[in-house]
């Protein structure tokens, strides 16, 4: 046999690059299969979760179609929630009565739906917000079913359903200013606390950014406490309205503290400072037990601490009240309020370690200061009600009442 190599055939093998083939799209298609599912069941929502989990349609491709298809009874048109042209049914959620059990089982179906395709939430999410941004487009009774539907699925727990999905896209300056907002949230309300509580209602409404700022649903002409309370109050939902008045309330008390320790940390003049917090008080309408707390916070709020140094710590409250006297004694101006100035001394002299010997030596020098009277101190040794340390405070403060029944009995 010969040694020599076989002949080859010579030359480059040219490679041709493939071309990904995608499929056209088709949605009018698809809306129509869905349809179709919807129709040959009869609407029974148990059937058409069954057919739509057994059916190859490309749901990833076509998730927002899917959901307009079971919100509106199929596929909308361009800028619309009107239907387009093409197959539809009458089973949607629009097409429901306006109550809770008659758009309950469409809350269901979804769950199931996106049991076995979670990654259908976004679809939902996004149909919903543009739903939620084009209100004005349905009818009132149709805005109506949608807020229940809301509700409902928030109540239900829906799979991975965002709440600021909900809240943001309704602040739209045309929807607050026409009162549609409102209405849907107070129908959203109602709706909700039939099952959960108020506080369920108050988590969702912080999750979605909205706790603080529930006078933004109402139209800027109207947008004020008074116009909130009348609204929900005739709505049922006067427990909202009280929650709202402690909220704005906490709101003010914050403001006045925050200004007020800006203004001590500075050193400004006590008597500018006294003004300011005067005009505060009087804009805000709160109750003077509340101004004598916020004061006595903003006060200690400034102080300097000097890390575990107690001696170092017990001259810088001192100082502090020394300074800052006459403001506390402009507002202390009767008993009941220098009462509730030993009690907020107390407390936080109780609840801050380094400040638990100092008790005492601020009594005295709030004594000295004429920011507490001699009676206020003895019935608060004689009859204090907050157990909060007061074994310990009593014991510390011993040697001052007797000093003061001591002066009191020689004259």
């Amino acid at each position: 046999m010969s040694s020599k190599e076989k002949p080859t055939l010579g030359g480059t093998r040219i490679k041709t690059r493939k071309r990904n083939i995608a499929a056209p799209l088709d949605p009018a298609a698809f809306s129509d299969a869905v349809v179709l599912i919807y129709l040959d069941n009869a609407g029974d929502l148990e059937l058409v979760a069954k057919s739509i989990e057994s059916s190859d349609l490309n749901f990833s491709r076509y998730g927002d179609i899917f959901f307009e298809v079971v919100f509106i009874g199929g596929r909308t048109q361009t800028g619309s929630v009107k239907s387009d042209e093409g197959e539809r049914h009458p089973y949607s959620i629009i097409d429901c009565e306006p109550k809770r059990e008659a758009i309950l089982p469409s809350v269901v179906y979804i769950q199931k739906i996106l049991r076995r395709r979670p990654f259908l939430i976004k679809n939902l999410e996004n149909v919903t917000r543009r739903f939620l941004q084009s209100l004005e487009l349905f009818e009132e009774n149709e805005r109506k079913k949608l807020a229940i539907f809301t509700a409902l699925a928030f109540s239900q727990k829906l799979s991975g359903l965002p709440v600021e999905t909900v809240f943001q896209p309704l602040l739209k300056d045309n929807l607050v200013a026409k009162g549609i907002v409102l209405s849907f949230v107070t129908d959203f309300f109602n709706e909700y606390l039939v099952e959960n509580s108020l506080d369920d209602l108050i988590a969702i409404l912080r999750r979605g950014k909205m706790e603080d700022k529930l006078l933004d649903f109402l139209p800027p002409t109207k947008r004020t406490t008074e116009s909130f309370a009348e609204h929900f109050t005739k709505a049922g939902l006067s427990a909202l309205v009280e929650y709202n008045e402690k909220k704005i309330f906490e709101v003010k008390l914050k403001e006045i503290k925050a200004v007020l320790t800006s203004q001590v940390t500075e050193e400004i003049n006590v008597d500018e400072v006294i003004e300011t917090v005067k005009q505060q008080v009087k804009d805000a309408k709160l109750p003077e037990i509340e101004v004598v707390r916020v004061i006595w916070d903003g006060i200690m709020d400034a102080v300097q601490w000097s890390g575990k140094n107690q001696q170092q710590n017990a001259n810088a409250v001192l100082r502090q009240v020394k300074t800052w006297a006459p403001l506390l004694n402009t507002f202390c101006s009767s008993g009941k309020m220098e009462m509730e100035l030993m009690y907020k001394v107390q407390m936080q002299c109780y609840e801050d370690a380094k400040l638990m010997k100092v008790f005492p030596e601020v009594v005295r020098s709030l004594y000295e200061l004429d920011v507490l009277a001699e009676d206020t101190i003895l019935h608060w040794y004689r009859k204090g009600s907050n157990p909060k340390g007061r074994q310990t405070f009593v014991k510390g403060l011993e040697p001052f009442v007797n000093w003061l029944e001591e002066a009191e009995e020689e004259e």
